[in-house]
């Protein structure tokens, strides 16, 4: 354990994380480290919710450090973020750390180690191709069928994580097995972790209300450049909620109200699956944004975290 303090800001999409973590960083001067498994790819900016740069008080780190399609992992996000944090740490600033992607922050603030696997196997060659072909879902469901408690573990879009737990499936070995205790291993960072929780007919509708605000802003216009820039394929594969409906869309295969829809719909579930991840980690502190508002939740951040 390294012992340096961090402070973690998580929850479920569209529940304003962003908000109450810039809010933070502006009382304490410091920055805040996006823990979104999609915000690290540059060009998708309205479909992830990135906060846009005139709106940002604080620097926004993590966020526009891959191409899409390239090879990005849990593994190379660790490695990334932990740089960032010991440099903020090294100026004596409180690192913030702010998202909905559980896995991430895990391996960042966790003594996380991960398995290599064989890159060059059969078995890991065929499910890759089912990805390519099928697209993320497709394995994700295979594993869910096959073996739910190491699905629950893993995030859908973290196609290689979702191969190798069905790699280990193959080899008669278990994930989930693997890792017991997912939340019970040493830490790597002195980390205190408040969690945003409210309604789930409110965070429903503020989701809703994301969706239409993104499309107003440009989604469709968003994904037509990536699919002109030869990102079709890719925006398929990953599955990433908000892309993949539109390029349905766009092909003809649905109409903007049902990608629309379908959007709002694959959010929702997305909102379960992050609350659920989170309330399985005892060290989250809930705050409840039904009763208060994001200065409220700062302030009392602040008085408990003694800051």
């Amino acid at each position: 354990m390294k012992g340096d303090r961090v402070l973690c800001i998580v929850g479920p999409t569209a529940s304003g994380k962003s908000a109450l973590a810039d809010e933070l960083a502006c009382r304490l001067a410091t920055s805040v480290i996006s823990v979104d498994a999609m915000q690290v790819y540059r060009g998708m900016d309205i479909g992830t919710a990135k906060t846009p740069v005139s709106e940002r008080r604080r620097p926004l780190l993590m966020v526009d450090v891959a191409d899409i399609g390239d090879a990005y992992s849990a593994q190379l996000f660790q490695e990334e973020a932990r740089s960032c944090i010991d440099s903020l740490c090294s100026e004596g600033k409180l690192p913030i750390l702010c998202g909905g992607t559980g896995l991430y922050l895990d391996a960042t603030i966790d003594d996380m180690v991960f398995p290599k696997g064989d890159t060059s196997s059969e078995t890991r060659k065929r499910y890759e191709k089912m990805a390519e072909d099928e697209g993320s879902e497709a394995v994700y469901a295979l594993l869910e069928s096959r073996d739910p408690a190491s699905a629950e573990l893993i995030h859908p879009n973290n196609v290689r994580r979702v191969i190798r737990a069905l790699e280990l499936l193959d080899e008669g070995k278990s994930y989930a097995v693997q890792h017991a205790g997912l939340h019970e291993r040493a830490p790597w960072y002195n980390a205190s972790i408040w969690g945003i929780a409210m309604d789930r007919e409110r965070l429903y509708r503020r989701i809703s209300v994301r969706v239409d605000q993104m499309l107003q802003d440009g989604l469709v216009d968003e994904v037509e450049g990536l699919v002109a820039a030869g990102f079709r394929d890719t925006l398929t594969a990953m599955q990433a909620i908000g892309y993949k409906e539109i390029v349905d869309c766009l092909e003809g295969s649905c109409t903007l109200p049902e990608a629309t829809e379908e959007i709002k719909k694959r959010t929702r579930r997305y909102a379960k699956r992050q609350l659920s991840w989170f309330k399985r980690d005892g060290r989250v502190k809930w705050l409840d944004l039904d009763q208060m508002d994001t200065n409220g939740a700062a302030d009392m951040i602040m008085e408990k975290e003694m800051l």
